[in-house]
């Protein structure tokens, strides 16, 4: 879907899993209604569109690639200079856009075109693997990533990626890899992350995070900017614990009481429905891989659809050597995260593989010591991630929807209802304070 305009600015917009263009039509349009249809072009990426999502990060980063460069070809060809660039991705659309920069980089196009913003919006950086919590995290990270074809093997990060020996998404956070060398080159690099009622990307995964402040709201202050409160959280002092003689064990019981109660109706539904909507995913998903299999067969294998231009190195030259001895090259087993070997105050023992990653999540992101929140069970590879992508840099804006009991479609006001108005803050203040022209 493309917006005709005149600047020498284009910028690139990716849907998330089961997406369409359709659901950052919000996002386009009030950058538009903000600085004018001269400023830049938009593309708002539809190769991608509903079940295709299902085929992968990469595949779904290649047919981006290929889009975007055609983009510039079309505009080139039309007498508009193109110098800027930029990539807006909601939920996995981010990861896609990710690669997809990665590919540009590695083909020459940095070196002709400036990067400037690369937002994302509630994208599970570090996948959608459950930190470690009991046995039902263990079944949900197992059974998960076998439902959505290779992107849910890429997203639980059980995959082994091509010849790496490694999941995609620890490649695209290794240091010498193409995509972070793309991605350190955005002027900005923004990220928005429900702080809660996200169950598609929860805080952690989607703030590049090792704690989650925000599990029990009762027990801390938030600390929004006041020209977008109460929906944006100050970057710099998002949010303090209480003082313990305000948190009383009645103030506790009535917060987690009151939240049963109002859950109390969808979960007589949910009771009612889960079975039959089980059911129905189950069988709808195993098609859907079935389809998903023999799209990426032919994407892989058939050298007409021009995608074979894209299968480039992607880890630069100074890191083939010893990319092996760099990060952990196994595939994540359900087994690999147990009790006695999480990092975290919800268990008594932690691994020194675990150890000496967390430290390094410290040491890149300075501001976690300083927080008082407990280190989620994550996995080794995504304590690895998460150093790697914040010692780029990033402006994180936590984000608090209440108006809805789902927040992942709300943060970018995908749907045009009232319940999800609180979006509009969300937007306004990305084209406002993070969005560059």
């Amino acid at each position: 879907m493309i917006v005709p305009q005149e600047g020498d600015h284009l910028c690139v917009f990716v849907h998330g899993l089961w997406g369409t263009p359709a659901h950052l039509q919000a996002l386009s349009t009030g950058l538009k209604e903000k600085h004018g249809s001269d400023s830049f072009h938009i593309l708002v990426a539809h190769t991608n569109s509903q079940y295709l999502t299902y085929d992968g990060i990469d595949l779904g980063g290649e047919r981006v690639a290929k889009e975007t460069e055609e983009e510039l070809a079309r505009l080139e060809k039309a007498g508009r200079k193109v110098t800027k660039l930029s990539f807006v991705g909601y939920s996995l659309g981010g990861l896609i856009a990710r690669y997809c920069i990665g590919l540009l980089y590695s083909r020459g196009w940095f070196d002709r075109l400036k990067p400037v913003n690369f937002t994302a919006f509630a994208s599970p950086f570090l996948g959608v693997r459950t930190p470690y919590r009991g046995y039902h995290s263990s079944f949900w990270n197992a059974f998960g990533g076998r439902t959505l074809s290779a992107s849910g093997q890429q997203l639980f990060i059980m995959d082994t990626f091509r010849d790496t020996g490694r999941p995609l998404l620890s490649i695209l956070t290794e240091p010498n890899s193409i995509f972070i060398k793309a991605l350190s080159l955005f002027k900005n690099r923004a990220l928005y992350a429900n702080i809660i009622n996200d169950r598609s990307a929860p805080f952690f995964t989607t703030a590049i995070s090792a704690t989650d402040p925000y599990e029990d709201l009762s027990l801390v202050d938030l600390h929004p900017l006041k020209e977008y409160s109460p929906t944006i959280l100050d970057p710099n002092t998002p949010v303090t614990i209480k003082p313990a003689e305000q948190v009383s064990g009645l103030t506790r019981f009535l917060s987690s009481s009151s939240s049963v109660v109002s859950n109390l109706p969808i979960i007589a539904l949910v009771s009612v429905l889960a079975p039959i909507g089980t059911v129905a995913f189950l069988a709808n998903s195993g098609y859907q891989t079935i389809q998903s299999t023999r799209r990426m067969k032919l994407h892989n294998e058939d050298s007409t659809l021009g995608f074979s231009a894209y299968r480039t190195p992607l880890l630069l030259e100074a890191a083939i050597k010893d990319v092996n001895s760099n990060l952990p090259s196994q595939k994540i087993n359900d087994d690999d995260v147990t009790e006695k070997s999480a990092v975290s105050a919800l268990t008594t023992e932690a691994s020194e593989e675990q150890i000496l990653a967390a430290e390094k999540v410290k040491k890149s992101d300075p501001a976690d010591e300083k927080k008082p929140f407990p280190t989620l069970a994550l996995a080794p590879e995504q304590f690895e991630m998460i150093k790697n992508l914040n010692d780029l840099g990033w402006k994180k804006y936590g984000v608090h929807i209440t108006k809805v009991r789902h927040s992942h479609a709300a943060i970018v006001f995908r749907i045009d209802a009232e319940r999800y108005s609180e979006g509009k803050v969300v937007i306004k203040h990305w084209i406002n304070e993070e969005f560059e022209v």
